[in-house]
């Protein structure tokens, strides 16, 4: 029986998981993820009757296969009302691209993604499960070490979904001599990154506007996107308004261990003045979250996963194409999942 491991349950991991379980049936697929959840960065929560998505935010419709895909499993599947419009440094609104694409979530929330895929494989999934080492074998496979000390594996292949630097600190310390982990250890390295800090605001008040998002176009104002949670069908009741405030990357990394609340309020009162309305900064609830590996900047050179994975080690995320989407990184699990496979 071909045994896979898997370290982290995000959504590049769930489609990896998706495309082995359906070519080798018989795979015994084993997932180890840190958090409580599954689909990473594509987080959803629920407060009350409120549902919203605090880290990515859609589903972009920019891959014909990923697209499919989502439509398999359509149970809840909806599509995100409006257009994204844009501002600049001094808070001035304007109308975005004519042509936009659409935009994808679920009634329940991006998480349902990688539950349905997951779901749809007999891999078994094991949740608050810090992975802390990883080894190679006298014998050519794998075993992982979790933060309790507990032995997994030994696997045939082993999949690596977490961050690029925390990918790399997994190889760093790697009992695996090769000049493989090497070169995918200093790639890994090479991979930057955008930190966001993200409040989620309510109000018990509807919010009448003509679009579903903002974005900063010119990158120099401390918010960087403003999105409309009540644009996404099933996730806010009439009469109620979610935002989603996420800062640009320069107010994250200075303000990223500041206090909560006051970085909550600072945000509100720039959604307030963005939107011109006042209302806005006083919200009646808030959460909300900090991404320290947010967005990928860049990805890894052409070629450098080639050795790695003729050892059985695959690594996969939005960060290997140095796209920070999540239809990049669905993509990158579905052709890495046929790589995997061809190999095993």
């Amino acid at each position: 029986m071909t045994e896979l491991g898997i370290v982290g349950a995000g959504a590049a991991a769930a489609a990896a998981c998706y495309v082995v379980d359906g070519a080798l049936p018989d795979a015994s697929i084993t997932v180890l993820e840190k958090s409580g959840g599954v689909c990473g960065r594509a987080a959803t929560r629920r407060r009350g009757d409120v549902i919203y998505d605090y880290g990515a935010n859609y589903l972009k419709d920019d891959d014909e296969r990923v697209v499919d895909l989502a439509h398999e499993f359509d149970d809840g599947l909806v599509e995100v009302d409006g257009d994204i419009h844009v501002f600049d440094r001094t808070g001035t609104v304007s109308e975005g691209r004519e042509e936009q694409e659409r935009k994808f979530t679920y009634r329940t929330g991006l998480t349902r993604l990688a539950k349905h895929l997951f779901g749809a494989t007999d891999a078994t999934v094991h949740r608050r499960t810090r992975v802390e080492h990883v080894a190679r074998t006298h014998d050519d496979r794998w075993t992982v070490t979790d933060a309790d000390g507990e032995r997994w594996g030994p696997f045939d292949a082993l999949l690596l979904n977490p961050p690029a630097p925390q990918t790399a600190a997994l190889l760093e310390t790697a009992d695996w001599d090769a000049d493989a982990r090497e070169e995918l250890l200093t790639a890994a390295r090479d991979v930057d990154y955008r930190t966001i800090w993200t409040a989620v605001l309510g109000y018990p008040f509807e919010l009448d506007r003509p679009f579903y998002a903002l974005v900063n176009t010119d990158k120099d104002h401390d918010v960087g996107w403003i999105s409309r949670e009540e644009c996404k069908p099933g996730h806010v009741p009439d009469g109620e308004s979610v935002l989603v405030v996420q800062a640009n990357h320069e107010w994250s990394v200075e303000r990223y261990d500041a206090a909560p609340e006051e970085n909550v309020a600072a945000l509100a009162d720039h959604a307030a003045s963005i939107l011109d309305d006042e209302r806005l900064g006083d919200p009646a609830w808030t959460d909300h979250q900090g991404w320290r590996y947010a967005l990928p900047e860049t990805g890894l050179r052409r070629g450098v996963r080639d050795a790695a994975e003729d050892a059985g080690c695959y690594v996969v995320g939005d960060w290997v194409d140095g796209e920070g989407r999540l239809h990049a990184a669905v993509r990158s699990g579905l052709e890495t999942g046929e790589r995997l496979v061809y190999g095993l």
